[in-house]
C-alpha cells in the first residue's frame, strides 16, 4: 500500500469519528434540550409539591390538636398522608419522564414477596403495629406493663412501641408480641386503688391496730373518700397478724401516695406501742464439761 492510499484512508477515518462525535454531541444537544429541560422541570415541580405536602400535613396536625384529637392517632394520620403523598407523587414523576411504571411495580412486588418470607417477623410486628393503632389499647403518655417491662409510653410507631422506665431507660417492645400479649394500662382509668400490708405482732390491740390505719390514711388529702378507706385482718401468720389497707386515689398520685403512707406507719406504730414484729433467733450455748 502506497502513502497515498494510507494517507486517505487516516482522513477518512479521522472524518469518521469527527462526524460520529458531532452527531452524539448534537443528539445529547437534543435531549437537554427536549427530555432534559423536561426532566428538570419536572424534579423542580416535584421538591416544590413536596414541601407544599409538608405545609399541608403540618397545618393537618395543627387542625387535630386544636380539635384536641388523639395525640397518638393524630401523629400516625399526619406521617401516613404525607409520606403516601410523596410517594405517589414521586410514582407520577416517573411517569411523566418516559419511565415504565408498571415495570417498575412488577419489580416491587417481586422484591415485596422475597422481602416478606425473609422478614416474617418484621410483618408480625406491622401487622402489631396496624392492630395497636386500631384497638388502641394504649395512648401516647399512659404507663403500661407488658412483656415483663414497665413504662410511659413514648411512641408508637409501625414496627416497635417504645416506653420509658421510671429510671429513664428506654424499651423497645416489638408490636407483634405487645399486640398478641397481656397489657396492664395503668392510666386508662382517673383512679387508682393503692394496696398496702402490715405485719403486728399478736400482742397488739388489733382495734387499735385498724383504728390507726385509717385514721391515718384519712388525714391524707390526697386519698378519696368515696370509696372509703379500707382496712382489716388479712391473714393470720406464723408469728404476725397481717392488716390490708386500701385506698382510691387519684392515677397520677398512686406513687406519691403509697411511699408517703409507708414512710409515715413505722412512726405511728410506734406512738401508740404497736409492735411490727421481725424474726428473732435464739441461740442457747451448751457447755460440755469432760469427766475428770
Amino acid at each position: 500500500m502506497d502513502t497515498t492510499t494510507t494517507e486517505a484512508i487516516t482522513t477518512e477515518a479521522k472524518i469518521t469519528s469527527s462526524t460520529y462525535w458531532e452527531n452524539k454531541f448534537d443528539e445529547m444537544l437534543k435531549w437537554i434540550t427536549t427530555n432534559g429541560i423536561k426532566m428538570l422541570l419536572a424534579l423542580i415541580v416535584l421538591f416544590i409539591l413536596f414541601k407544599v405536602v409538608n405545609v399541608i400535613a403540618r397545618r393537618i396536625k395543627k387542625s387535630m390538636m386544636k380539635r384536641k384529637c388523639d395525640q397518638t392517632f393524630t401523629i400516625i394520620i399526619t406521617n401516613l398522608f404525607r409520606k403516601g403523598i410523596k410517594i405517589l407523587l414521586f410514582v407520577s414523576y416517573l411517569a411523566f419522564v418516559g419511565m415504565d411504571t408498571a415495570s417498575i411495580g412488577a419489580v416491587i412486588a417481586s422484591c415485596g414477596v422475597g422481602i416478606g418470607l425473609a422478614l416474617q417477623g418484621s410483618l408480625s410486628n406491622l401487622a402489631g403495629g396496624i392492630i395497636i393503632v386500631i384497638v388502641r389499647p394504649f395512648k401516647l403518655g399512659d404507663y403500661i406493663e407488658a412483656q415483663g417491662e414497665g413504662g410511659t409510653v413514648e411512641d408508637i410507631r409501625i414496627f416497635f412501641t417504645y416506653i420509658v422506665t421510671p429510671d429513664n431507660r428506654t424499651v423497645m417492645i416489638p408490636n407483634g408480641v405487645l399486640a398478641n400479649g397481656v397489657i396492664r394500662n395503668n392510666s386508662m382509668k382517673d383512679k387508682r386503688r393503692v394496696d398496702f400490708k402490715f405485719q403486728v405482732s399478736y400482742d397488739s390491740d388489733l382495734k387499735l391496730v385498724k383504728d390507726t390505719l385509717l385514721k391515718l390514711v384519712s388525714k391524707d388529702e390526697r386519698i378519696l373518700k368515696d370509696p372509703a378507706p379500707f382496712a382489716q385482718i388479712s391473714e393470720y401468720g406464723n408469728s404476725s397478724i397481717t392488716f390490708t389497707v386500701r385506698a382510691w386515689v387519684n392515677a397520677s398520685e398512686y406513687w406519691n401516695v403509697y411511699f408517703g403512707i409507708m414512710e409515715k406507719v413505722k412512726p405511728e406504730f410506734d406512738k401508740n406501742g404497736i409492735e411490727i414484729p421481725y424474726n428473732k433467733l435464739d441461740v442457747k450455748l451448751i457447755e460440755n464439761k469432760e469427766n475428770e
